[in-house]
């Protein structure tokens, strides 16, 4: 019954962004009209983290390599944070065209793994 997941990422500057994600990224997409592309996504996963707030949600993209990744947006000139360690990956932040952030970072942690669906009931 659950297909997948839908993301959403707020911009000032949407097409700009969805031509980053075409065209540096890379991602498959299709126009469902009036040139508003929606993206094929890889595998994904979710965690729930404590907080003092409800509503809050974060997106990274998920790498193999952080240098090699970090080294294809500079290739492009995409501004990225430097490389921080963490217990559980490897992250940046970077600036979309648009001038939102995104993270990538490249997972330390076990990964769960990918379904097609998930049958309720």
């Amino acid at each position: 019954m659950i297909i997948g997941a839908h993301t959403i990422i707020y911009s000032v500057d949407p097409d700009t962004d969805r031509a980053f994600f075409r065209d540096v990224l890379k991602f498959p997409n299709v126009d469902v009209g009036g040139g508003w592309l929606m993206f094929g996504m890889p595998p994904s996963e979710v965690a729930f983290h404590p907080s003092e707030s409800n509503g809050k949600h974060e997106f990274y993209l998920m790498v193999t390599s952080i240098e090699e990744f970090s080294a294809h947006l500079a290739k492009h000139d995409v501004p990225c944070s430097p490389i921080q360690e963490e217990r559980w990956g490897r992250l940046i932040e970077m600036t979309l065209p648009g001038g939102g952030v995104v993270g990538a970072y490249e997972p330390l942690h076990e990964r769960a793994p990918s379904v097609a669906s998930v049958a309720l009931g």
